[in-house]
């Protein structure tokens, strides 16, 4: 069995890895269809972005009563945690890594897009994601280790 510690950082690198495929591969990729569940990302969340300099009203009132881009990223993230529920027993710190990893992603993300000078300051790899004019790079939200690591941290110094 891995050592404690090993699970952890294990868990959160896994989560990097993770964040950076699903946003690449997924969320931007299958997202550019109209007609895939994944549009929510970029064709309301990316477009509302867009218009308001990285603000995104649609955090200020998460209600799981309406289906947006909001609940569909809240879904996900569920569908997420319970896809991770039987790895739980095995390596439980491999998977409390995963899950403090996605409630922070989501913390972060929604914090970075009702306060844009926040995200600018904290966040900036998703800040340049957003309003740094290259919406193929930075895909990282928690940490920017994957971006590094893949190449894909650019960084965006007219937005200063």
């Amino acid at each position: 069995m891995l050592s404690l510690a090993a699970q952890f950082i294990l868990g959160l690198l896994y989560a990097n890895a993770g964040e950076w495929l699903m946003h690449k591969y997924i969320l931007h990729g299958l997202g550019q269809n109209r007609h895939s569940f994944w549009a929510y990302h970029w064709h309301e969340h990316h477009a509302v972005c867009a218009k308001n300099a990285m603000f995104d009203p649609g955090y200020q009132s998460v209600t799981l009563t309406t289906w947006n881009a909001q609940t569909k990223e809240l879904a996900v993230l569920s569908g997420i945690v319970l896809l991770h529920v039987p790895l739980f027993l095995l390596f439980p710190l491999f998977t409390g890594a995963v899950y403090a990893s996605l409630m922070l992603y989501y913390y972060k993300h929604r914090k970075a897009h009702l306060d844009p000078t926040w995200a600018k300051q904290h966040l900036r790899w998703h800040y340049d994601h957003h309003l740094g004019g290259n919406r193929a790079a930075n895909w990282c939200v928690t940490w920017p280790w994957c971006d590094y690591l893949m190449g894909t941290r650019i960084k965006n110094n007219m937005l200063e």
